[in-house]
């Protein structure tokens, strides 16, 4: 693909990273090609760091809900893409601040979701949740997940969480196998800080942003989620809808399918 690139005329390869080591937030480009899956555009945001860079993705992997062009339609879209025929949709991000004793603080830029998660099989933890410095809850559970509208339909999905339109501005707390009934999903404002707080949880207690970054977690620990100060900027050409998308990835609001009299003779 980046010999196709590099072969197009008016267009110009200005880098290309294969690994995590390569720090794009100084990258002069109009548009950035990912070629991969999901996982491959949150690692490239987290590269590009506070200069965010509006993203194309070329899906080489299985779902592909952010990275929605195949190789082919990459190729028959391009015309498009370089005569800048597409539009740009902004998305919240997040900023994930680690306070671990004994390790300095760490900061990390994402665009799915924080989880604060029990790390094995049988234990859980509990974790303490405050918005804006007001105590919430504490929940007793495998993992406790802090995400995005674009992480909505991510892992916290999976754990029953609600699916959010992409261009709100809101997060989802989403406990992953709460041990009380009463505890659902909850969606409050972007402009909010969520604080976690360890108050109990087995050895290999960990923070996982992303899916990609895992660092461990101690009782005390504290894991703060913010608005960061910049968005996604995902380049679509290809026109479909939010909605369509869901139900052409997620195969969302399939109707049942029904025996027929003839399968039953």
């Amino acid at each position: 693909m980046s010999e196709f690139l590099a072969s197009e005329p008016g267009v110009e390869v200005v880098a290309a990273a294969v690994t995590d080591d390569l720090v794009l937030d100084d990258l002069e480009a109009d548009l950035v090609a990912v070629l991969g899956g999901d996982g491959a555009i949150l690692r490239a945001c987290r590269q590009m760091g506070m200069r965010q860079l509006p993203i194309v993705g070329v899906n080489l992997g299985r779902l592909g809900f952010l990275a929605d062009l195949s190789p082919v339609e990459f190729r028959e879209q391009f015309p498009k893409l370089q005569a800048r025929d597409y539009h740009i949709i902004e998305h919240l991000m997040f900023e994930c601040s680690v306070k671990a004793a004994g390790r300095p603080a760490e900061k990390f830029l994402g665009l799915n979701e924080v989880v604060v998660s029990c790390g094995g099989s049988f234990h859980m933890v509990d974790v303490h949740l405050a918005i804006d410095g007001e105590p919430v809850t504490t929940y007793s559970c495998d993992g406790l997940i802090v995400s995005t509208p674009v992480g909505s339909t991510a892992y916290s999905l999976a754990a029953g969480g609600p699916i959010l339109r992409q261009d709100l501005e809101a997060f989802v707390v989403t406990p992953n196998c709460p041990h009380a009934l009463t505890n659902r999903p909850l969606v409050d404002r972007a402009d909010c800080v969520y604080t976690l707080t360890l108050r109990r949880g087995q050895g290999g207690a960990a923070v996982i942003i992303d899916g990609q970054v895992h660092r461990p977690l101690s009782e005390g620990d504290v894991v703060e989620v913010r608005r960061a100060p910049v968005t996604f900027q995902l380049a679509r050409v290809s026109g479909l809808s939010y909605y369509a998308t869901l139900r052409r990835k997620l195969h969302w609001g399939t109707q049942p399918r029904y025996i027929s009299d003839k399968e039953t003779e």
